[in-house]
């Protein structure tokens, strides 16, 4: 039950009234909760991680990422994507070498075996974009992916 200024008696009346659901950020993190539960929970049966699916997205968009890329990319600790890329590797899903440019970057590129796991892991994200975005116009999706890069932005640069 939302509560309104006159049920919440325990207010000091010196605070200004306040709702979490009208509040934009609980919005954000409960819905990025969910994705992840749902996401997590379907990925599962086919024995991936929600980190492995974003490293394999991420290596899939980009000829060859860098390790710290994907640690950015992937909202991880670099420590973590090194140990990631370590396991893909020993599995045969991505190859990493030097950057041709820079000796001491290691590049990470996707292996035949990794892009089969890309497509079944992104067939089960596929199938749950359209359980939630089918009966929103391309208008709207442009409109809330715009909201949010310019509140992420915002929040960059605080």
């Amino acid at each position: 039950m939302q509560q309104t200024e006159d049920q919440n008696p325990g207010r000091p009346e010196t605070e200004p009234y306040f709702s979490k659901t009208d509040w934009p950020f609980y919005w954000i993190t409960q819905t990025s909760n969910q994705y992840n539960m749902v996401m997590e929970q379907r990925l599962k049966a086919e024995g991936l991680d929600i980190t492995y699916w974003r490293v394999l997205m991420s290596v899939y968009e980009e000829p060859a990422l860098s390790v710290s890329e994907i640690a950015r990319l992937c909202i991880i600790k670099l420590t973590t994507a090194t140990k990631i890329v370590q396991r893909m590797a020993a599995q045969g899903l991505v190859t990493t070498a030097p950057r041709q440019t820079d000796g001491r970057v290691t590049e990470v590129t996707l292996t035949s075996e990794g892009h089969q796991l890309r497509r079944k892991a992104r067939a089960v994200a596929d199938e749950i974009f359209r359980a939630v975005f089918d009966d929103m116009s391309r208008e709207e999706k442009m409109v809330m992916n715009l909201l949010l890069e310019k509140v992420f932005h915002k929040l960059g640069d605080l």
